[in-house]
């Protein structure tokens, strides 16, 4: 599912309430059949690292950390056992054409490949939903929609939803679904042609 509107259209604030990130002023957020507005900050947390995956616009890579310790922080936070983590990582970097970019720190990697990186980790626990703030931001055209076909493969190999938020109307036209968001409503919801 993408989401676009201008600048200041509330994409983002959407994906944080829907992820959160934040509480809504009135109303109610349910995610995976639990109502995130009634949820506690442990509820939350819980939330976030079983069901949630998270994807920035700015990456958010840990730069100290390889990209193997980035992918594998969200399983080590969840207890996932250093054997199977190790094994899952491996897995994840080789899905998004990094296996061979394991020991490379942030700071090493293009802008693709961190954002890959990015996308490996947003998958570590196999979330049932993936939401994605302007993944291709920072990215030039080739690049981002390399990104964005990556994340439609995954989404539709593993069956799990995605919300991606994007100004790119070229990166729309790959969507299933597109909601149309100003002035913080929701305006338009529609299927692209090219679908």
């Amino acid at each position: 599912v993408a989401v676009r509107g201008r600048s200041g259209a509330g994409k983002t604030t959407l994906l944080n309430l829907i992820g959160g990130l934040d509480r809504p002023d009135a109303g109610r957020v349910w995610v995976a059949g639990q109502e995130v507005t009634a949820a506690g900050e442990a509820e939350l947390r819980r939330l976030r690292r079983d069901t949630i995956g998270f994807v920035f616009q700015s990456f958010g890579l840990i730069p100290i950390l390889s990209a193997a310790e980035n992918v594998g922080l969200p399983m080590r936070l969840a207890k996932v056992p250093a054997g199977q983590r190790e094994e899952r990582v491996a897995v994840l970097l080789e899905l998004v054409g990094l296996g061979g970019h394991a020991a490379q720190r942030p700071y090493e990697m293009s802008g693709g490949q961190q954002q890959r990186v990015a996308i490996a980790r947003a998958l570590a626990n196999d979330p049932a939903l993936l939401i994605a703030d302007e993944p291709t931001g920072q990215l030039d055209s080739e690049t981002g929609r390399a990104v964005m076909d990556l994340l439609r493969a995954l989404v539709h190999a593993r069956g799990m939803t995605a919300l991606v938020a994007t100004h790119d109307p070229t990166l729309v036209e790959l969507a299933d679904r597109v909601l149309v968001l100003r002035d913080g409503r929701l305006v338009e919801s529609t299927e692209p042609v090219g679908v």
